[in-house]
């Protein structure tokens, strides 16, 4: 659980990921000291990592959102091995625990079945598998984040705090070299990482190193993400939405579901479900309570399926161990 002043801060990271720490401290209403202190609190408990992720546009790959159903005694050594892979950036078991959904990155022309069984040990395990592609995330300034937790900020604070963070990208990613290996190592494994410190890694100079940085900040190859733990936040509930929705209204409910507070991610998807929504909430009564009323009010849903995730084993750059959010050379 975190209080009020954890909560600001949390939700100031996810305004502006890589913020000063006088900046976050100001909207949170304590001093600078006080804000890297409650941060570092938090990242050592293992309740929230910030990353830098490189965009998987680079590579020219775009993510796709599987649902595989498995032999029960065999769906956790499968999932297991799934989140270790570098293309995965999310994976949890569902349903019980027969069900393994997860996010993996590859390019929109390779086939369906090479996306997940290549080099997967004992593939007769699955039982029947669904591979969508993932056509259009539903986000931006206020409306990407979980933020069910609290910390709520004015409108000017979090203008504040997104006029702190790189302009929208513009133009296609910069190609990578060799050479951005130990920088972009050094922020998926510390997205706060001070210039020093990247300066450090990488051997440059730290003008060299803003020149780089801004380059890849500005046309989106490189992205910065706040990972928090909810469940260590009091939030117990996770589940995947997997909704029906008229063409002509998906765009306005997509937007209308990813500006609730209980919504983590909002997407559009190819397949019968054409709009995925990953929603936390505290327990099975709130999550009732947000079905009945804050989705049944949303027009334009013509049906729906719901997957209740048991175990979540990874997402975006951190996996999930003993309770802790940890970089995958750790765990």
């Amino acid at each position: 659980m975190v209080d009020k002043v954890d909560a600001r801060i949390l939700r100031a990271l996810q305004c502006s990921p890589r913020a000063s720490f006088r900046l976050v401290g100001e909207v949170a209403g304590v001093s600078e000291q006080t804000a890297a202190r409650r941060f570092q609190a938090l990242r050592r408990a293992g309740v929230l990592r910030v990353v830098g992720l490189v965009d998987p546009a680079v590579y020219g790959e775009s993510r796709w959102v599987a649902r595989i159903r498995c032999r029960p005694d065999r769906a956790g050594p499968l999932a297991d091995a799934l989140a270790r892979r570098p293309d995965i950036s999310y994976a949890g078991l569902a349903s019980g625990g027969s069900e393994i959904i997860c996010v993996i990155s590859a390019p929109v022309h390779v086939q369906r079945d090479d996306l997940l069984l290549r080099r997967l040990p004992k593939s007769a395990s699955v039982l029947d598998m669904s591979i969508d592609l993932l056509i259009h995330p539903f986000s931006g300034p206020g409306t990407d984040d979980w933020t069910g937790y609290g910390g709520d900020l004015t409108p000017a604070q979090i203008r504040r705090l997104v006029d702190d963070r790189p302009p929208a990208p513009v133009g296609p990613p910069v190609p990578l070299t060799d050479e951005d290996t130990p920088l972009l190592d050094a922020l998926a494994e510390d997205g706060r990482a001070t210039h020093t410190r990247l300066a450090e890694v990488t051997g440059w100079s730290k003008a060299r190193l803003a020149r780089r940085l801004e380059a890849l900040e500005s046309s989106g190859a490189l992205i910065y993400d706040v990972d928090l733990l909810s469940e260590r936040l009091g939030y117990t509930l996770d589940a995947h939405l997997w909704l029906r929705v008229a063409p002509a209204r998906v765009q306005q409910v997509g937007e209308q579901l990813a500006r609730h507070d209980e919504v983590a991610f909002a997407g559009a998807i190819s397949g019968d479900s054409n709009v995925l929504v990953a929603v936390i909430c505290r327990d099975t009564a709130d999550f009732y309570r947000y079905l009945t009323t804050r989705v049944a009010a949303v027009p334009g849903i013509d049906g729906y399926g719901v997957s209740i995730n048991v175990h979540r084993l990874k997402q975006a750059a951190s996996l999930i161990s003993r309770g802790r959010l940890v970089h995958p050379r750790f765990a």
